[in-house]
This record gives structure tokens, C-alpha cells and sequence, in this order.
């Protein structure tokens, strides 16, 4: 798996119920075609990323379709999911 393009949004909680602070990352990653991911339109993850008190986890991991926003039913190996949360951790907004 190779991210080729990343973006990343604090998501906003107006009513300040949830604790510590979310990130919506957007990963775009290039799989070899004979990966149960890969995807012709391409493939994206779309990760909920939570920092909390000196301590981060992803919460959720979706694999979509690049060009039709379509939901894959996959999960993500342990492998997959250590990589992704070292790649949220290493590119938080400066704020962080």
C-alpha cells in the first residue's frame, strides 16, 4: 500500500459532547491489482482519528472508491490499520 495524496479537517463538535479532538483524514492509496482493495477508479481510506490527552487512535476505517464515493466492505488488516495510524500521526495540523 502507497499514499499518494493525503487531506485531513478537524471535525467540529458544536455541541461539545465528544471528547478530546477528531480529525477526518482522507487517504488516497495506490494498491497493486491483485489486492482485494484495488479498484479501477481507485481507492481512497477515510479515517476518524482521535488525539486525546497525549494519546492517538483511529476510531473508524472506511475504504471507498476514488471517483464514486462508493463504500468498500473491507476491513483493514492490523498491518494496514498500524501503517495508517502512524501516517494520521506523523501529519496532524500544526495546531496538534
Amino acid at each position: 500500500m502507497n499514499i499518494t495524496a493525503y487531506s485531513v479537517e478537524l471535525v467540529k463538535d458544536p455541541f461539545g459532547i465528544l471528547s478530546g479532538r477528531r480529525y477526518e483524514f482522507k487517504l488516497e492509496v495506490e494498491v497493486e491489482e491483485e489486492d482485494e482493495l484495488y479498484s479501477e477508479q481507485g481507492v481512497y481510506a477515510r479515517i476518524v482519528y482521535k488525539v486525546e490527552d497525549g494519546t492517538s487512535d483511529i476510531l473508524t476505517c472506511d475504504w471507498m472508491e476514488k471517483t464514486t464515493n462508493r463504500y468498500l466492505a473491507l476491513d483493514a488488516e492490523p498491518e494496514e490499520l498500524a501503517e495508517l495510524a502512524a501516517f494520521c500521526a506523523s501529519h496532524l495540523p500544526e495546531d496538534e
